[in-house]
């Protein structure tokens, strides 16, 4: 599917400032969403919102289809009279420019709690009602998540494997009796998923009443440690003790000499094709309920996927096995039509890669930083790219453009400067005045670059377990010159409606919300 020309930035909404820790879906989000107006961007691509699992990797999260309850905004909540100031109080100390998940967490979820305590004792008529009415439309998921949680709880925190034997196998009578005993727990759990969609549906409608749309990120893989593969393990390749018998991950590559050991259980594909990949439908049906355009992660993985024995300890030792390829598609398609999809094609592509990518029209992925590395032949470079593409200066598994130029190679830094034409002293801007003038439909740049950050602003490392997504940004970093100067990028090379070439006024007023 084309996307309009168009350009956007690439910003998850846990790098937004705010002063409880880490953004979230209150008017911190709003306020973003203004500035992308601002700016002449179209588009605003996040990170998967699922809540996030070990290492604090959205990519490696307890549900497929289940909501971070970390971006839950409390002004919401407040002005419900669920929540009161004093219950905010004291405020952690948070750092204004690193999200610290050893306080945000349990700050975060203790006022959550409290918010839910209150909501269950006012039992008001119309927020009950939709909150009934939420929790019958999702049940499909909502049941066996709300459960797993619980159950993570009661267990100290321990993966799924390691609970009572009866509840890790999902006999039927001990299920019975942990939704009874933990009834209280399991409200909760549903509460807070409640309130992350309703408040991310108002995001969404603020965003499309302005003419932006939501790219969001369907990473390939689920955790091993969630309700998907707790309550699903028909689907994935276990063993008797429900633990991985092979693990997913990629081969060595432009990122690690080992390649990367991920450690997601890999899909029973046959199995899944039998049930005619109905969770499939069902988890592109939902993601298409929060966002306008999904960018499926590591793609070439439905081609076929590197397949890594549960016992090795680096991604070396791994073999490349066939995927669903073309029927996984044709089953969604069946269901839910023409999807607007873009697919993550980076890494090792094969023609068959490319030959499913063209058959359903999905853009694929072009990224500056991988350009400068050979000779004028690159497929990264400009020059080469296709419209049906999507181009990025870099990704969040990328260094900051900034950080990665000053690390180049001489002959990197040579190449770059003779293909832009300049002497690159603000390589940032060089690189998305290139992106933008390229042929791709859609250009999308990191936040970090149109703030002109260094290495410090990376998102991830991209084989390193901890450490990782917790950058994010404060309003006194930001100026109205990098709203302008955005826009003038956007409007000189075509990426701005003709109705919008005159300058509008940042709202200064608006600076720090």
């Amino acid at each position: 599917m084309r996307f309009p020309r168009s350009s956007g930035i690439l910003l998850h909404p846990t790098s937004l400032p705010g002063p409880f820790g880490c953004g979230d879906l209150g008017d911190v989000s709003r306020h973003f969403i203004e500035w992308l107006v601002v700016a002449g961007q179209k588009v605003w691509q996040i990170l998967p919102l699922e809540p996030t699992g070990y290492g604090n990797s959205p990519y490696m999260a307890l549900s497929a289809f289940a909501g971070n309850p970390l971006l839950i905004s409390f002004e919401g909540l407040v002005a419900k009279g669920w929540l009161k100031q004093d219950d905010l109080k004291p405020v952690p100390a948070f750092e204004p420019r690193r999200v610290d998940y050893t306080k945000v967490i349990p700050y975060r979820m203790l006022a959550l709690r409290r918010a839910a305590e209150r909501f269950f004792e006012l039992h008001r008529g119309p927020d009950e009602a939709d909150f009934e009415s939420f929790c019958h439309e999702h049940e499909s998921w909502l049941e066996e998540f709300a459960l797993f949680k619980a159950l993570e709880d009661h267990h100290a925190g321990v993966e799924w494997t390691k609970w009572d034997a009866d509840l890790a196998q999902r006999k039927t009578r001990s299920i019975e009796s942990a939704r009874k005993e933990l009834s209280g727990e399991i409200r909760f759990w549903k509460f807070a998923q409640w309130q992350f969609y309703r408040q991310w549906a108002d995001v969404k409608k603020y965003a499309n009443d302005r003419g932006i749309k939501i790219i969001g990120d369907i990473p390939i893989f689920v955790a091993h440690h969630s309700a998907d593969v707790w309550s699903h393990p028909e689907f994935f390749s276990l063993d008797k003790n429900g633990k991985p018998t092979f693990v997913a991950g990629v081969p060595p590559d432009y990122f690690s000499e080992t390649g990367q050991r991920w450690g997601n259980p890999l899909y029973r594909w046959a199995k899944m094709e039998e049930d005619r990949f109905q969770w499939w439908v069902e988890r592109f049906r939902r993601t298409f309920l929060l966002v306008d355009i999904a960018r499926i992660d590591h793609f070439r993985g439905f081609v076929g996927y590197w397949e890594i024995p549960a016992k090795e300890k680096t991604a070396v030792r791994g073999r490349w096995v066939t995927g669903p390829k073309e029927k996984l598609f044709k089953a969604v398609q069946r269901k839910l039509g023409t999807l607007p999809i873009i697919a993550e094609d980076l890494g090792v592509i094969t023609p068959e890669v490319t030959e499913l990518r063209n058959q359903f029209e999905f853009p694929g992925m072009k990224v500056l930083q991988f350009a400068f590395a050979g000779s004028p032949d690159n497929p990264f470079l400009p020059h080469h790219f296709e419209q049906n593409s999507v181009v990025y200066t870099g990704t969040h598994d990328n260094d900051t453009t900034r950080g990665w130029f000053e690390s180049a190679t001489d002959r990197e830094k040579t190449f770059v400067k003779k293909y832009c034409g300049g002497a690159c002293q603000e390589v940032h801007f060089d690189l998305m005045r290139l992106a933008s003038r390229s042929v791709a439909d859609l250009a999308v740049f990191p936040f970090q670059d149109v703030l002109g950050l260094g290495t410090e602003a990376r998102m991830n490392f991209p084989g390193k377990a901890l450490g990782n997504w917790d950058w994010r940004f404060s309003w006194d970093q930001v100026g109205p010159e990098h709203a302008l100067k955005m826009y003038e990028i956007s409007a000189l090379y075509g990426r701005v409606a003709p109705e919008r070439l005159i300058l509008p006024e940042y709202p200064q007023g608006r600076r720090r919300p």
